[in-house]
């Protein structure tokens, strides 16, 4: 009932924030103060438990050999997804034609701020990625919310651990402590999420008003629809593969996906996923392993938005690209597109940069950012359902995954157990694993 209350709260909130915004605006663009307190609240968790819970899952079990693995999968896995995100995001544009018929209406300070963004240098060389993995120090990689470092850093005191043995012990024991206090402190945090939406929904319709939805109308749905197309075609799919549901998982994590839609803010949802996938029957040491990683490296809803966004600023001063220089730009998105999720509006900045150095106007980027709140709420919201998807895939591909725990969660959180879509070779498939793991 506790899971089920916080739900409908948030979606009260919602509702009223967005009355608020429509009918105050002047008003609920001051509630923004409440969002981003909620955000703080929630990015100081962030570090202690990403590295609490990481270096537990791998210490704690000391199969050290297994990371590697874990980590080529992870990758394979992530790859394929993103370039099905690109190829989807591609037909999409080129369906939909977002950018025709357009009528042109820019501010100044709209065109500066993109010519801005297309100078930010983001570290596009695979030398400067890789380099950007390790910290000079985990104080300032905590401090800034980076987690891919803190993973990096993460993995070799967990490898340290497993090398130094039982002397170890007391710093695991405590790190487990840790990591139950941390998984606590989130739920008090989400006591908050009501409040920190309100504020989110109520600013982001007071500054842009209503009638944004209906003049920008062509765009946002040609996204939404492509989004939910790569859901359905892509994510249900893996999900069907690796013989989960995928309707129960998204029930499982309703939450989170709320918080992350009505935020526009990954982070704002990290903890408590986390903490979902857990309980859902993936391994700690997958779901701190993954889900941070994938935060950098499987963002499927960022980079079927920038397909997009690269066809639409083409289309807006009509010029036409042959499908191999297409191509071509989509090649250099999927590597643009890595490591850049802790930059704020990351998205767009990979925008402009990718469109300076193909010649293409930036002005489809001074547009898009007047509706860019509206579109990240969409496109963060499926990058949270795709790395919750990829911990349970990783998990079943490790052979780990628990589906005790999952039918178990299931049921707490009042689902009947047809919805889980089990067959008589699900039944087979889990006795195998459960003797495995």
């Amino acid at each position: 009932m506790k899971h089920s209350r916080l739900t409908i709260a948030i979606l009260i909130s919602l509702v009223l924030g967005i009355v608020v915004g429509w009918i105050f605006p002047n008003f609920a663009v001051k509630m923004h103060v409440l969002a981003e307190v909620f955000l703080r609240m929630v990015k100081m968790i962030i570090a202690p438990l990403l590295f609490a819970t990481l270096v537990v899952g791998i210490a704690g079990h000391g199969d050290v050999k297994s990371l590697g693995r874990l980590g080529i999968k992870t990758v394979i896995y992530f790859e394929v997804v993103t370039t099905f995100a690109l190829i989807i995001g591609l037909g999409f544009a080129n369906l939909f034609e977002p950018g025709k018929g357009i009528n042109i209406d820019l501010q100044a300070a709209g065109i500066v701020q993109a010519a801005s963004m297309a100078a930010i240098n983001h570290g596009t060389t695979f030398g400067q990625m890789f380099l950007s993995l390790f910290p000079t120090s985990v104080v300032q990689s905590m401090a800034e919310g980076n987690l891919l470092q803190i993973v990096v850093f993460s993995l070799f005191f967990a490898l340290a651990i497993c090398a130094v043995g039982k002397k170890a012990k007391p710093v695991l024991d405590v790190l487990n402590s840790v990591s139950t206090i941390m998984f606590k402190f989130t739920e008090y945090v989400m006591v908050f999420a009501p409040v920190g939406i309100f504020g989110a929904i109520a600013y982001t319709v007071g500054k842009n008003g209503v009638e944004i939805l209906f003049n920008y109308g062509k765009i946002i749905v040609s996204l939404y629809v492509a989004l939910a197309v790569f859901v359905i075609l892509v994510l249900f799919i893996a999900c069907k593969l690796v013989h989960i549901s995928f309707r129960g998982l998204l029930r499982a994590i309703n939450e989170p996906a709320l918080l992350t839609f009505t935020t526009a803010s990954s982070e704002a949802a990290l903890p408590k996923a986390m903490s979902i996938m857990e309980k859902f029957g993936v391994p700690k040491s997958i779901v701190g392993f993954v889900m941070p990683t994938g935060y950098t490296f499987n963002l499927d809803g960022s980079t079927l938005y920038l397909a997009m966004a690269v066809i639409f600023s083409t289309q807006l001063v009509g010029i036409h690209l042959p499908l191999e220089q297409q191509l071509v730009i989509m090649f250099a998105l999927m590597l643009t597109s890595k490591g850049v999720a802790g930059v704020p509006r990351a998205a767009l900045i990979v925008l402009a940069g990718t469109l300076t150095s193909f010649d293409i106007p930036i002005i489809g980027v001074a547009i898009l950012l007047g509706i860019d709140q509206i579109l990240d709420m969409g496109r963060t919201t499926v990058n949270l359902i795709g790395n919750c998807v990829a911990t349970v895939v990783i998990a079943r591909w490790e052979n780990c995954f628990d589906y005790n725990k999952m039918n178990e969660f299931l049921k707490q959180r009042r689902l009947k157990i047809n919805t889980l879509g089990k067959t008589d070779s699900n039944v087979s498939f889990e006795k195998d694993f459960r003797s495995k793991c």
